[in-house]
């Protein structure tokens, strides 16, 4: 009997010892390793959509040496083309299914129904903390992109709605070694537009052609277009066109269409422009196809990788008139927005203050190439970089201004610029027609 009883107890004791090593273990293989088994607490994640192919690597590792510092997973999700990226993100707000972190490649009335719908943080308080040091260190046009005013025609509350992580302008560039070939001075590229107009024409007698662009791309027209609509009659004048208390038969107006006649009677446009995407434009400016183009600063990144020895310089547009400044487009390149329903939104807000500090944004401007939105890091950037951001004071852009115009005198402008380079239409024919559409716009918002 004393035999059994102690049989029974060793019996007991082993089975006891066998369930401990059973639970250890099993509680062990829960985790990803050895070393994490005394860690229950699970890793906090952050996901961020983005459409930026260029920007893969380089967001990798920065989403590596953020979990380092603070613990917390962050992962890019890569969806390219922009096209299928905006699809993706429209359908997944209607499902509410958007990631922490996203950007909305749309236009500024887009921007807003999202914005009313929930789904995107208005992240004013956040920026005003600490006497708003977060927003501070961002140039304010790049703000400006991402902010809805008081009053606000889409009736957005007031705030700012995103934050940029990279800021642009369009400008243009010219070639020094096909300058060289057409007796130009490298060092000094045409400050006026008689200067330009002169310069085409040394550039043709050399055989070279003049001005490059993606035009067939209709939103890069309207660029250049409304860059000499605030040159030539200036900002006050371009916006009561829009309210409708200027018309688009004015002798302004049609002086700015025929910027467009000019080009084109001097020979100064590259063949096909009218029908040539910004890609192919690139190509052909980096390949010295042309001496002049219209582009924007994401292009120091698209040449070096084209042609790594081309040597280009910045020149604004040159100026037709010296009553009023000439204004350029520019402000937020890329920008991201925290979803206002994420159940993340503290982390996310976190990791946007960290990945817009001084540090972080060196490494994407040195890395990518692009204008970075934080202001107090220029001086560590490129020297072709430096040469867009010294211009970053005279940009403009649709988003920020007081007046929207509507959607069809826009296209109507556009495509009647292009009828206008190959002789289709004359400035004055465009303008009439252009009036028209604005009074039937303007008739059915009165009705």
């Amino acid at each position: 009997m004393k035999n059994t009883n102690i049989r029974t107890y060793l019996a007991l004791f082993i089975l006891g010892i066998f369930a401990l090593s059973f639970f250890s273990c099993a509680q062990q293989s829960s985790t990803d390793s050895p070393s994490q088994a005394t860690s229950l607490k699970p890793t906090k994640r952050i996901t961020i959509w983005h459409w930026m192919t260029d920007r893969e690597d380089i967001f990798n590792e920065l989403a590596k040496r953020y979990e380092a510092l603070t613990g917390i997973r962050v992962i890019f999700e890569l969806y390219a083309p922009s096209d299928a990226y905006s699809q993706k993100v429209r359908a997944a707000a209607q499902a509410e299914t958007l990631p922490d972190i996203y950007g909305i490649l749309a236009d500024k009335r887009d921007f807003a129904a999202f914005a009313r719908a929930g789904h995107v943080m208005n992240l004013s308080e956040e920026m005003n903390k600490d006497n708003a040091e977060w927003s501070k260190r961002f140039f304010s046009k790049a703000l400006s992109v991402n902010e809805f005013l008081t009053g606000n025609e889409f009736s957005v509350e007031p705030g700012i709605y995103a934050v940029p992580i990279d800021v642009m302008n369009i400008q243009m560039i010219y070639n020094k070694n096909l300058f060289k070939q057409a007796g130009l001075d490298p060092d000094r590229p045409p400050q006026t537009w008689e200067e330009f107009i002169e310069a085409g024409r040394k550039l043709k007698e050399a055989g070279i052609q003049g001005l490059v662009s993606g035009w067939g791309e209709i939103w890069m027209i309207d660029c250049f277009a409304s860059n000499y609509a605030f040159n030539i009659m200036g900002e006050e004048k371009v916006f009561a066109t829009i309210k409708g208390d200027v018309p688009y038969t004015d002798l302004d107006w049609v002086k700015v269409f025929s910027i467009f006649e000019q080009l084109t009677q001097e020979g100064l446009l590259a063949s096909g422009v009218v029908t040539m995407v910004n890609k192919t434009a690139e190509q052909n400016f980096s390949n010295e196809r042309a001496a002049f183009t219209f582009n924007g600063s994401w292009c120091v990144n698209v040449y070096s990788g084209m042609n790594p020895n081309l040597e280009y310089g910045i020149m604004l547009p040159p100026k037709i008139s010296k009553s009023y400044p000439m204004r350029i487009w520019g402000g937020a390149g890329s920008s991201f927005m925290v979803n206002g329903r994420s159940l993340n939104k503290t982390e996310a807000v976190e990791f946007l203050k960290w990945l817009t500090e001084e540090e972080q944004q060196i490494y994407l401007s040195r890395e990518t190439n692009n204008l970075p939105s934080n202001k107090n890091c220029l001086s560590g950037i490129p020297k072709v970089l430096s040469e867009f951001a010294k211009r970053m004071n005279l940009v403009t852009h649709p988003n920020i201004w007081p007046v929207q115009e509507f959607p069809l005198v826009i296209e109507r402008i556009d495509k009647g610029i292009q009828s206008i380079i190959i002789g289709e239409k004359t400035p004055e024919e465009l303008s009439r027609e252009v009036q028209a559409i604005k009074e039937r716009e303007l008739a059915k918002v009165s009705k």
